[in-house]
């Protein structure tokens, strides 16, 4: 008998797929799942080859380094942030909350332009 082989998107061959990720760096956005629900945070790194976003103060773990006089570096326990899934998080619109993404196409001219608006109240989400 022949072995079977899983053709799994995880282990497929071939280009990595980006994620469709709509917050971009500097959003204020929520945690609604997992073991920091309710918090609230500010972006700071999006990654769209994983699907994952680094949020100021939220996911934040110990990591213990090893001092090294070499590069000036101080070993001890530092608390730092890890990236968290985009699915678990949720923008904060400024008039009502946590909202979902919408997206209005502008055309002026010959120029087409997207805008990101907030799914409740339609108001504009660029942060200023």
């Amino acid at each position: 008998m022949g072995r079977v082989v899983s053709r799994s998107p995880r282990h497929s061959a071939g280009k990595k797929e980006f994620v469709r990720v709509l917050l971009r760096k500097n959003d204020i956005v929520e945690v609604i799942a997992g073991k920091n629900k309710g918090k609230q945070g500010r972006v700071l790194q999006v990654d769209r080859k994983t699907g994952r976003v680094l949020v100021e103060g939220v996911q934040m773990v110990k990591r213990h380094t090893r001092p090294n006089p070499q590069r000036q570096i101080k070993g001890g326990i530092a608390e730092r942030e890890r990236p968290i899934s985009a699915s678990n998080l949720m923008i904060v619109c400024p008039t009502c909350g946590p909202t979902r993404i919408g997206r209005q196409v502008e055309t002026t001219g010959g120029k087409t332009r997207r805008t990101r608006i907030c799914r409740k109240c339609s108001a504009p989400l660029e942060a200023k």
